[in-house]
């Protein structure tokens, strides 16, 4: 063993207080870990062997906190996918995909343009189809069947929570998927806004640049067939703190119904 000790991670793994160095990271990343009493949120720091470690309990009944905001989403625009065939992109750890089982899919394609990263009982679970080290940006119905050999089954919905990359380039390859009608979308303003709008640490702070990327999201979107329906902020923030939002889009044409202009436009109202 090396006299600087041992990644975090892989102590997690050797000690069974993870099932795997994917799931230790996650951990890790979500501030459960403590080692000696103290918080570690490096999956990379060297600990000693001999030190205590500890998992604090976490309330959140899915694999990442990305689970609860697309349980946010499925009550919000009110859908029930009970029975569905899902297409999760950007699925990473699988916090969408896992809320999607547990509110009844029957099968859920796990998409992501890395690999090794989502949760190993996912990855394990029959109703989970693995697509990784794809880019979503190239998807076509033949490329998918070609990934999964023998898969032929209508998708019902998509969800998407992409990161270092628009919507805007996405959502022209979902409108490929000819019997696809639904897409929920996390926007995450910090990847939609231009680089002087986003503050220190990369966060964006002024509401009113909220709504200007809420409609240039919207306004992408349209360019590939899809009809911004409903939106609302996720119920917990993203990176650093950043503030999210849930956009439900459905295969359509037409002006930006008026509805979901005027949610944006109170977003604009507010004062930062």
């Amino acid at each position: 063993m090396s006299p600087a000790g041992v990644r975090l991670d892989q102590l997690l793994t050797e000690q069974g207080l993870a099932p795997s160095r994917e799931r230790a990271r996650a951990l890790i990343l979500a501030g459960r870990v403590r080692v000696g009493g103290r918080r570690v949120e490096k999956a990379g720091t060297r600990i000693s062997p001999a030190a205590h470690l500890d998992v604090m309990s976490d309330p959140n009944p899915y694999v990442s906190r990305g689970g609860l905001k697309m349980a946010a989403a499925l009550s919000g625009f009110e859908i029930t996918p009970a029975g569905w065939v899902v297409l999760d992109v950007g699925a990473s750890t699988g916090g969408f995909t896992d809320c999607l089982l547990k509110k009844g899919a029957r099968q859920v394609i796990a998409l992501d343009v890395g690999h090794g990263q989502l949760d190993w009982g996912l990855r394990q679970d029959p109703r989970v189809l693995v697509v990784e080290r794809c880019n979503a940006r190239e998807l076509t119905p033949a490329l998918l069947k070609t990934l999964l050999p023998g898969w032929d089954a209508p998708l019902d919905l998509a969800v998407v929570d992409v990161s270092f990359i628009s919507l805007g380039l996405i959502l022209p390859a979902l409108s490929r998927f000819a019997e696809l009608s639904r897409v929920v979308c996390l926007v995450k303003p910090q990847f939609e806004a231009g680089r002087r709008q986003v503050g220190h640490g990369g966060i964006v702070r002024d509401p009113a640049i909220h709504a200007e990327v809420l409609l240039k999201v919207a306004h992408s979107a349209q360019a590939g067939g899809w009809q911004p329906r409903d939106l609302l902020p996720s119920p917990i923030t993203g990176a650093g703190g950043n503030q999210e939002f849930l956009v439900d889009f459905h295969r359509g044409q037409g002006p930006i119904p008026a509805p979901f202009l005027a949610k944006v436009q109170s977003m604009d109202r507010e004062k930062a």
